[in-house]
């Protein structure tokens, strides 16, 4: 088992027949400060589905600030864990894993101890340089966040990574020795020196002038258990992670709300792993001092990291210039449908009657499309809250907490919902977003009923705005199948756009 950074696949674990890339498995063993993680993926290279994902709370930086070396427990649980997830990818047949260490690696004078250990279990475990990881986290950003720019900050257990990205590239990269359980140590020791201390770091960077005004994007465990705990302060309405925007404020804010807040209620709030509870007050606290001296115009959480910029760098420049949202949702779209997938089509079917719409949409729309047949197996009538489910809390990346709502609201609609915004929605989107999203789930109902799901009815019909008319042209052969459902669902999307159902035929 092979760990690797550069564009070259990772050996196989066993001499089976290889399989077609989209099914190939890959795991990531990823050995940081904190923790140790395990995460299987499989499916399209650009955005693989996770598997399984497990980590361990090793704490192997815990002891760095004092002793400057692994501490034996810490040493004893890591190979432990170590060993269990090497059986893991055995059994979960494993194509390939990438292993890396980080700075508690690469910084204990032990190091080298769990490198050998981890050699013998099977693992070829790289060793990451600092500016390395931060290229790796900004590539993840850039991954999961498309358009992003801004300066990126990965907070693990040893240290803090930071990196400036725009349109798509990584620019300037630092790694400094502040990692939550040093920045924990140090503060305990002499608060106003750290602080100086931080401040003659980040000089270093030149950002004084040219990194002001960016927004700040969030990678790591601590700060995205921040993130948790701001969504519950803030009664946000979905339970998403990624995407999930702060001002710049709440940073000192959660620094006060943490020192009135006792471990138990921590353990109250939805999704925040009790393991991280230790760590949050100083993961705020730094936070709060870097969005300060960066002055930074927004606080960006994300999903992604240091793990999926490696699997986004090993890829194609062609491969990664892919939508990830659009990908994900026709693999899935693919999996679940009926027939053979029409997404694209249906997206084009029902294009021109939206063709007004602003462009940022029309992929959310398309989206939608691509998800448009994923509950018809549920129960009946359960169909538009499973099409609900799928589009607002699904896996997906490259898309914002609005842009969800209205790809939920157009799933639920198209899957029986009718006209009526769906329980708990409209929060995020403003109403002209839903609005719009209830007409694009009637448009998708009406393809999907007069079609049957098949190709055929779809590239011999056409639907458009024509003057105050909704006009619906079918081929002659195929007048037959406008039968009284087919009507009624044209006529409603008809009578909510304001205008007259009109069908033709050629």
């Amino acid at each position: 088992m092979t760990g690797v950074l550069s564009g070259k696949a990772a050996s196989p674990i066993s001499a089976r027949t290889k399989k077609r890339q989209s099914c190939r498995r890959t795991a990531i063993v990823d050995i940081g400060s904190n923790s140790i993680r395990l995460v299987v993926y499989q499916g399209p290279a650009r955005v693989p589905a996770i598997l399984f994902n497990e980590k361990v709370m090793a704490g192997l930086g815990r002891e760095l600030s004092t002793t400057g070396a692994i501490g034996k427990d810490a040493m004893e649980f890591a190979i432990r864990g170590l060993k269990r997830f090497h059986r893991l990818c055995t059994d979960m047949e494993v194509d390939s894993i990438l292993a890396f260490a980080t700075a508690a690696v690469r910084d204990a004078s032990n190091g080298d101890d769990l490198l050998k250990a981890a050699h013998e279990i099977g693992y070829d475990v790289a060793v990451l340089q600092g500016e390395e990881e931060a290229e790796l986290a900004a590539l993840g950003i850039i991954s999961g966040i498309p358009d992003a720019s801004g300066i990126v900050g990965d907070l693990g257990g040893g240290s803090l990574e930071l990196a400036m990205i725009d349109k798509g590239k990584v620019l300037d990269r630092f790694s400094f020795p502040l990692g939550v359980l040093r920045v924990a140590d140090l503060r305990a020791k002499d608060t106003d020196g750290l602080k100086t201390k931080i401040r003659k770091m980040l000089k270093k960077t030149g950002w004084d002038k040219k990194g002001q005004q960016l927004p700040f994007y969030l990678v790591g465990g601590s700060w995205r258990s921040l993130a948790r705990l701001d969504m519950y302060d803030s009664k946000y309405p979905l339970p998403v992670i990624h995407n999930y925007e702060m001002e710049p404020q709440r940073a000192r804010r959660l620094v006060s709300r943490l020192a009135r807040l006792n471990k138990d209620k921590l353990k109250n709030v939805p999704g925040l792993s009790s393991s991280r509870i230790p760590t949050l007050n100083d993961a705020a606290w730094l936070l709060s001092m870097l969005v300060r001296y960066l002055d930074s115009t927004k606080m960006v959480v994300s999903a992604y990291g240091v793990r999926e910029g490696m699997l986004f760098k090993n890829i194609s420049k062609q491969e990664a210039a892919r939508d990830p949202l659009l990908l994900a949702t026709d693999d899935t779209g693919t999996a679940q449908s009926r027939f053979p997938a029409n997404s694209k089509l249906l997206g084009e079917w029902i294009s021109e009657i939206f063709s007004d719409d602003p462009v940022e949409w029309h992929r959310i729309r398309q989206a939608a499309c691509n998800l448009g047949d994923v509950a018809w197996r549920a129960n009946p009538n359960f169909r538009a809250e499973r099409g609900l489910e799928i589009g607002l809390h699904g896996n997906w990346v490259g898309i914002t907490g609005p842009e969800r709502e209205m790809l939920g609201q157009a799933l639920f609609t198209s899957f029986g919902g009718g006209n009526n915004i769906f329980p708990g929605g409209g929060r995020l989107a403003d109403e002209q977003a839903t609005k719009r999203a209830i007409c694009w789930g009637l448009a998708m109902r009406l393809g999907q009923r007069l079609s049957g799901g098949t190709r055929n009815p779809l590239e011999q019909t056409r639907v458009r705005k024509s003057g105050k008319k909704l006009e619906l042209t079918i081929s002659c052969d195929l007048i037959d199948l406008y039968g009284d459902a087919v009507a009624k669902r044209h006529g409603h999307l008809a009578s909510i756009m304001g205008l007259e159902p009109v069908v033709t035929s050629e």
